[in-house]
């Protein structure tokens, strides 16, 4: 210790209370701390159960994507011919694209628009005219078969399990007489604007044409200018990366049901001609064009090939039909959707049958072809967002 703090040690060695090194003496005080305010005690919160909170917080987003879903629907509702014109350009351009890039390596890239475009129309006019052809020239065969058809059927009614009077059955067939005696102004007004359908019919389908058209010769500069001129800067790479991923899903969904369509309506041909069915090759188109819908469509048309088989060529051969729904189907869901849709969006039989299901009942038969490849770009947009960019 130094001078100073031997002079400020008292006689213990220790320091003297109340002397300042300098000063002069002063009493020693207390210092006592001041009381520390009591603790107030924190509001007493009931927690929440966190699938509860979880809960909440996906229905308000869900809420709002499902206003959103809804205004879309209602806008495409509005423009229902446009969209539905430029939904079936979309699927020429999926289907031709492939066949116009080989055509390009040779000739001019308009020139192999034009031979593609063309070419898909003849093909499908032939195929068109050959079935008129078939029906015009069978058709005399096919009332007489028909008439015997239906007094096949009136005499399987009679015997069990169905066990129907003669009586009934002339009461059912005066009913229907009857009913369409009664409203044939309606049918008649019906079938006069079902002409205005044909018109509507006939302009969407130029209107498709004429769209993929471009959609073929440039549609990847018609993405770029959109890209690059109606988004924002920091958003083009998500949206582009969203885009490609979109059309992906649809080219590789619409080319895979054009192969399963061709492979259930080329199985059910060979097996309609081999039971001798008439109208074979009508009933074989009708089924193509019925695949288009999943899961309802191929049974949807074979019921009609059904009940043509039953007028034609009676019961056993019905039965034979009926078998071949159940074979069509299994061999559709189990070996040719796993196979053929391999590049595009697989989802699950369920997700499947409620998007058509939804979709027919939002817009009906367009409602349930467009469903499906919907919901697969929506997935493969959604899959491809949420993956993180190289």
């Amino acid at each position: 210790m130094g001078d100073a703090g031997r002079r400020a040690a008292g006689p213990g060695g220790g320091r003297r209370r109340g002397r300042v090194p300098g000063g002069r003496a002063a009493y020693a005080v207390r210092r006592t701390a001041a009381p520390r305010p009591k603790p107030v005690p924190a509001p007493v919160v009931e927690p929440t159960v966190p699938w509860l909170r979880v809960g909440a917080a996906y229905s308000w987003r869900l809420i709002l994507v499902g206003i959103v879903v809804y205004g879309a629907f209602s806008v495409l509702g509005s423009f229902q011919l446009i969209a539905v014109a430029l939904f079936l350009a979309l699927v020429v351009t999926s289907v031709l694209r492939p066949l116009t890039d080989l055509l390009s390596r040779v000739l001019p890239r308009p020139l192999s628009v034009a031979v593609a475009l063309v070419g898909s129309l003849l093909l499908l006019s032939a195929l068109l005219a050959l079935m008129g052809n078939a029906v015009a020239g069978e058709s005399t065969r096919l009332a007489g078969e028909f008439r015997g058809g239906v007094h096949r059927i009136e005499e399987w009614l009679r015997r069990p399990p169905f066990r129907l009077s003669p009586g009934r059955l002339s009461e059912l067939e005066n009913q229907v007489t009857h009913y369409l005696s009664t409203h044939r102004s309606s049918l008649l007004s019906r079938a006069v604007s079902g002409l205005g359908r044909v018109v509507e019919v006939a302009t969407g389908a130029a209107l498709a044409l004429f769209s993929s058209v471009f959609f073929i010769h440039s549609g990847e500069r018609l993405w770029a200018w959109i890209r690059d001129n109606l988004l924002p800067s920091g958003a083009r790479t998500a949206w582009d990366r969203a885009g490609r991923a979109a059309w992906r899903a649809f080219a590789g969904y619409t080319r895979g049901i054009i192969i399963v369509a061709a492979t259930n309506a080329v199985l059910v041909g060979v097996a309609l001609l081999l039971l001798r069915v008439p109208l074979a090759l009508p009933l074989t188109l009708l089924e193509f064009f019925a695949a288009f819908v999943p899961l309802v469509g191929s049974p949807v048309a074979l019921g009609v090939a059904t009940v043509v088989a039953l007028a034609g060529r009676g019961p056993i051969t019905a039965l034979a039909v009926l078998a071949l729904i159940v074979v069509i189907g299994q061999l559709e869901g189990h070996v040719l959707h796993p196979l053929v849709m391999s590049w595009a969006v697989r989802l699950h039989p369920l997700v499947v049958a409620i998007s058509v299901i939804a979709g027919s009942i939002i817009a009906g038969v367009i409602g349930a072809v467009v469903a499906v490849p919907l919901v697969s770009v929506v997935w493969a947009v959604l899959r491809t967002l949420r993956a993180v960019p190289p």
